[in-house]
């Protein structure tokens, strides 16, 4: 009976001095992924290809800017401006960090100056001007810098009279900069303003999240304003209101579905119809081939 205290899950050392425990364990890192919003395991090829949308309940991953402007603008089409502008530190804003220190940090993750790229492409062989925020680099917070591309941007359609595409993901306005972040508010609406005067058409694509100062100013001004399902979108955030009113919020409550129901937004569009979806509109408020 000496068999019932054999050790049946003593290791057995290989030649390389791994052990036959380690090896069986050993899985490749990266080829899998957890879904955020279904808890499935998913085959992390198959999101990519599904546009980094989930197959097993379509929940919407966050995405680079840059990836968002390759699959969005005709390809080759795109050009790059004012990837030169870096912010500075006007207040020599302090609180666990420097912020000179949180900068560089996701400037050199990010590969970028600040939290938002913008351009001019071709949609469906339609020229517009284009901006795409990157949420990693600190929350996609607008700065001043993030303010004045959006602007540059803005006079660049005003001059060749074309379209305007922001895709918005952001924590709002950048409190490192104090009041100088605020004035961006004013200076991206006042902007909006002038482009709608000039009778040029403005699409405003809302992805999660999109909250504070950015919301409140050029977010929802669009002449058609679109949301990715599930896009978190409001001012101030769900908990914060909860505990200010001491109530229960609604199911759903700032999700692109609860805005679009209650007329914030005009539609609710999946990634992978949302360059179709753009092409149809800019057709529709007048955008001719080439322009």
């Amino acid at each position: 009976m000496i068999w019932f205290k054999k050790d049946i899950f003593k290791k057995k050392t290989l030649a390389n001095g791994e052990t036959d425990r380690d090896k069986s364990v050993r899985v490749p890192v990266g080829l899998w992924v957890k879904c955020e919003s279904c808890s499935e395991i998913i085959y992390k090829k198959d999101v990519e290809k599904n546009l980094d949308v989930c197959t097993k309940c379509g929940h919407h991953y966050r995405i680079p800017a840059r990836a968002r402007i390759d699959m969005t603008i005709d390809e080759g089409t795109f050009k790059e401006q004012d990837q030169g502008v870096s912010p500075a530190d006007p207040l020599e804003f302090k609180d666990l960090k420097k912020y000179k220190d949180k900068l560089r940090a996701a400037q050199k993750e990010s590969g970028m100056n600040d939290a938002v790229v913008t351009g001019s492409g071709l949609i469906g062989g339609r020229r517009v001007f284009a901006a795409a925020f990157e949420f990693p680099f600190m929350g996609g917070s607008m700065g001043s810098v993030v303010g004045e591309k959006i602007a540059r941007l803005i006079e660049g359609a005003l001059e060749a009279k074309c379209g305007v595409i922001i895709f918005s993901s952001s924590g709002g306005a950048r409190m490192q900069e104090g009041i100088l972040s605020l004035m961006q508010m004013a200076k991206t609406s006042a902007a909006i303003a002038r482009l709608k005067d000039a009778g040029l058409p403005y699409i405003s694509v809302l992805t999660d999240p999109t909250m504070g100062g950015v919301t409140a100013s050029f977010a929802m001004l669009g002449d058609v304003i679109i949301a990715e399902p599930k896009a978190l979108v409001g001012f101030a955030g769900p908990r914060v209101i909860a505990e200010t009113i001491k109530q229960t919020l609604p199911e759903g409550f700032q999700r692109s579905e609860y805005i679009l129901e209650h007329g914030m937004i005009d539609m609710i569009v999946e990634r992978r119809h949302m360059k179709d979806t753009l092409t149809r509109l800019l057709a529709m408020l007048g955008h001719r081939h080439g322009q």
